[in-house]
């Protein structure tokens, strides 16, 4: 019997894929990149058309000794890496490691781990895609060549363990801009109107919002109110009215469902709704996608590849979606015909939309199998591509205006006749216009031309501009995905890189440029321009498309921006002066040498210590109080940033109070002055996602192991955060 070998990246991909395989097929892994760059030097030799060197990476000499052992035994090596230009690259060093011809029919790729899809793939090896791999390669020397350069530029100048990237450090001065932007804002007054009115029952009161006024052409005429003197103006001519009707209009508008997830929008709505880092969300993708243990199924893929840029949808998926929607909610319920999304170009089109890939397999009814954060990721993934299939939202609009001595009011309104896709996936909350003062959607009784409102109440209100919002990670890969900066993998990694670097940290969910990523920033933005613009690292992004669709050569992309570069480094290195980062000060003095005690930058966060390190040593930890008093002994109470989980924070009391040595410790705020009905115990605040309900502190109270039962009837996976 002849042995064939498969190789993939990961084990768990490895253990899937073995399911649908027969016996004389041997699966491996290669545990991602087997080969890359050297550390210890450039690894590019520039001068003989950027030819790259590549060695074993460090680690992976196993690895690669126990792949050439068993390609010796196999009749036949498939490369079965994921089906990007990171999947074909990896897959193209296994090759030239394994001594297999590139052009051989080596290499199989399949968009979900699927029976169906892994054996089609197995009947239908093709050639490694050499466009593809070139692609990757000029990304990964283009990276290399500016890492390389700048970084050891920016350890001279400013400091040492800094790092400077294509896509980093025009991440870093998107966000910088944003703060810039939002410093610089000036607030400007406003002025609102409120009328209360009714057609006769205080029942049916309704608000009009002032609009402006009717010129001597019979047109209404948008009116900016500014100042109080302004809305005064409106309420004396207004005076206690009544308002007559002028217009009302009726109509319908349907609302249909958004397309199935990218990799972008999967990291945005993944963040907005369930409060999970981008990092965070794709390395639960990458479970889903590869396979986790399902009770009575074995190792099972849920999600198809989960680094796309395209809305396409195999016809398959969509008739099994109309399935599950026709059986759970109703046909009225199903489109009757496929809705079809528009990728932006063609180059997206290489692989689906994320979706499921085994519609037998409810999230609510494998629950028990999956993590909690799993299960989340999962049912949010379920429920938009099942929306895709689903019949649109209807809604009946009414549109009121009336005016009163020349002064025109508005109100809109609107009601869903039909909830279509809303009743799985509800979106409309999240992109309705929640600042719209002015025309705000209301509950609008019966009326006709001509109908006198009575005025029940009148007020203005005074307002300010707001300035733009800080980035969130959600609206900063948004944003990315929109100049063309990066691609799918790299926004997830990007982000947690500059966090990592501190150029910009977190206030919440908020991004915010630190000091130091300010001065990395703007030192670039002097004297490497092209680095942090972004059309040119948009269009450096276009090039690497036309490399992988075989319409430019990797070299020639490369050629085009390194000279110029290099010369830049050059001048760098004799114009910059070096940069002193001065660390900010306490104002206080160390109680053990008396020099200055300065805020410090640790591997746990933020820190003090004294100037005069190392000869002094004290250090101690920045005092931050929570919301509210030890339950205890009635003390404050302080804020911890865990060191064993990051971005974790528990409380203790700062022993201030009644009790020196009172002991109080929790993860959870406890609420000011509630205790638990039934036992006793102060009551904390436990957040699940971005939701947070009060619950006893005492675990073994009857309140929690009632809430126990009832919540885990699935879920023998779930980890206490605590």
């Amino acid at each position: 019997m002849s042995k064939k070998l498969v190789i993939v990246e990961s084990p768990a991909k490895s253990k899937t894929i073995g399911r649908y395989l027969g016996s004389d097929y041997i699966i491996t892994a290669s545990l991602g990149h087997i080969r890359d760059l050297p550390s210890s030097n450039l690894g590019v030799d520039v001068k003989h058309n950027y030819k790259p060197l590549y060695i074993t990476m460090k680690g992976k000499e196993k690895v690669v000794r126990d792949l050439k052992l068993m390609a010796q035994e196999a009749d036949e090596i498939l490369l079965a890496t994921d089906p990007d230009r990171e999947g074909e690259a990896i897959a193209w060093h296994l090759a030239k490691v394994l001594k297999i011809d590139p052009d051989s029919k080596c290499r199989i790729t399949f968009n979900e781990i699927t029976k169906s899809a892994v054996q089609e793939a197995i009947k239908n090896p093709r050639a490694i895609n050499m466009n593809l791999a070139n692609a990757q390669q000029a990304r990964r020397i283009l990276d290399r060549l500016v890492g390389y350069e700048l970084s050891p530029l920016l350890w001279k100048k400013i400091r040492k363990g800094l790092s400077a990237g294509r896509v980093q450090s025009v991440a870093t001065k998107i966000v910088m801009d944003r703060d810039a932007e939002i410093d610089a804002f000036n607030p400007e007054e406003y002025w609102l109107i409120k009328a209360v009115v009714t057609p006769g029952k205080n029942t049916d009161k309704f608000v009009l919002g002032y609009y402006g006024t009717v010129d001597g052409s019979g047109k209404v005429k948008k009116d900016d109110l500014k100042c109080l003197e302004d809305a005064q103006v409106v309420l004396d001519a207004v005076g206690t009215g009544p308002l007559t009707v002028d217009s009302i209009k009726k109509g319908t508008k349907e609302r249909n469902p958004y397309p199935p997830f990218t990799t972008s929008t999967l990291q945005q709505e993944a963040s907005k709704r369930l409060g999970f880092s981008s990092k965070k969300t794709m390395s639960i993708a990458q479970q889903l996608y590869e396979g986790v243990e399902i009770a009575g199924a074995g190792q099972t893929a849920l999600v198809s590849y989960i680094r796309t840029d395209s809305v396409r949808i195999s016809e398959e998926a969509v008739e099994a979606a109309k399935k599950i929607i026709k059986e759970r909610f109703g046909s009225e319920y199903c489109t009757s015909f496929k809705r079809q999304y528009k990728n932006k170009n063609s180059a997206q089109d290489a692989h689906e939309a994320i979706r499921p890939t085994h519609f037998d397999l409810d999230p609510r009814a494998i629950r028990s199998s999956l993590t909690t954060d799993q299960y989340k990721l999962y049912q949010l993934i379920w429920d938009r591509f099942l929306a895709t299939q689903m019949a649109s939202c209807k809604l009946d609009t009414v549109t009121c205006q009336a005016s009163c001595n020349g002064r025109v009011f508005r109100a809109s309104g609107e009601t869903v006749t039909f909830k279509g896709f809303l009743v799985l996936y509800d979106d409309v909350a999240e992109d309705q216009n929640k600042t719209d003062d002015q025309d705000g959607k209301a509950s609008i009784p019966p009326l006709e031309d001509g109908m006198k409102l009575e005025l029940l109440d009148i007020k203005s209100l005074q307002k300010f501009t707001t300035p733009p919002p800080h980035y969130t990670e959600a609206t900063l890969i948004k944003a990315l995905e929109e100049y063309g900066i990066g691609r799918p993998s790299t926004y997830a990694p990007t982000i947690s890189t500059i966090l990592e670097r501190k150029y910009i940290e977190k206030d919440g969910r908020l991004l915010l440029i630190t000091d130091l990523g300010k001065i990395v920033t703007n030192m670039l933005s002097e004297n490497f321009s092209e680095i942090v613009d972004l059309s040119f690292t948009a269009e450096m992004e276009t090039k690497l498309d036309e490399v992988e669709e075989g319409k430019e050569e990797w070299e020639h992309v490369l050629d085009g921006f390194y000279p110029g570069f290099n010369s830049q480094v050059k001048a760098a290195q004799e114009s910059i002066d070096k940069i002193t980062f001065e660390p900010e000060k306490t104002g206080e003095v160390c109680p053990q040498c008396g020099g200055e005690l300065l805020y410090k930058e640790g591997r746990y966060g933020k820190f003090i210590a004294c100037t005069n390190f190392p000869e002094c040593n004290y250090t101690q930890n920045i005092v931050v109080y929570a919301k509210g008093t030890c339950p205890r002994c009635g003390s404050g109470l302080l804020v911890h940033r865990s060191k064993k989980y990051r971005n974790k924070t528990f409380y203790t009391c700062d022993k201030k109070g009644a009790d020196p040595n009172c002991d109080f410790i929790s993860w959870d705020l406890p609420i000011e002055g509630k205790f638990c009905p039934e036992c006793g115990s102060y009551m904390v605040l436990k957040h699940f996602g971005k939701k947070a309900y009060p619950r006893c502190s005492n675990k073994d109270c009857t309140t929690n192991v009632r809430k126990s039962k009832k919540s885990s009837s699935g879920n023998k996976k779930d980890n206490d955060e605590e």
